[in-house]
């Protein structure tokens, strides 16, 4: 019971610890979902976890000595946020004289909310391997499930602090660039931190 708890704890710990800056992005989604209805919550959840799920396999799998990802490789997996924020910006650019502004969502759909959360967790692949390489199977399996529900007060999280009225007006009337700014900055620091690119200094 109490290699339990301790595997429980160790995997709430480390979770918590490489997913912080995903309530930023979950935030700025929920977000984009109340002031321009897109993507749906629904999306958000299931994109979530679709993402988080594909780098705990990753990490599962390389943890059996199966492939190993350079992470200056992994990395570049942040030109996805950076790309959908260009071309958010682009359209606020094109559209910056209309008198309703473009729709603040940069990530409209489940495929490019798992691609953002993939992207902004990359990184989180070189934890997660050593920890499923050390704690075994049956460790693995209670990891997994921890994983499972920290997603769900994740989105929880970032539900709640998307839902503030004062924000969701500003979103609606500046998000057409707040929100692609947002999405490049979280690309630029992946690929920058990851260093597929080199940083200041």
């Amino acid at each position: 019971m109490a290699d339990l708890f301790g595997t429980v704890g160790a995997a709430v710990a480390v979770f918590a610890g490489t997913n912080v800056d995903d309530i930023i992005v979950l935030t700025v989604l929920f977000l984009s979902a109340r002031a321009a209805g897109q993507p749906q919550p629904w999306q958000i959840w299931a994109g979530q976890y679709a993402g988080i799920g594909v780098l705990t396999a990753v990490s599962a799998v390389a943890a059996l000595g199966l492939t190993i990802v350079p992470d200056r490789w992994v990395g570049l997996l942040g030109l996805v946020p950076f790309a959908l924020g260009v071309k958010g910006l682009v359209a606020a650019i094109r559209h910056r004289h209309d008198d309703e502004p473009p729709t603040p969502a940069v990530a409209a759909g489940l495929l490019s909310v798992a691609g953002v959360t993939v992207a902004n967790g990359a990184d989180n692949i070189s934890v997660y391997t050593p920890m499923f390489r050390t704690i075994g199977l049956s460790g693995s399996l209670v990891t997994v499930a921890v994983f499972a529900v920290g997603v769900a007060a994740w989105c929880l999280a970032g539900s709640w602090l998307g839902s503030h009225r004062r924000v969701i007006a500003m979103v609606r009337r500046f998000g057409h660039w707040i929100v692609p700014g947002v999405f490049m900055l979280i690309g630029a620091v992946i690929v920058v931190e990851s260093g597929s690119a080199p940083g200041p200094g």
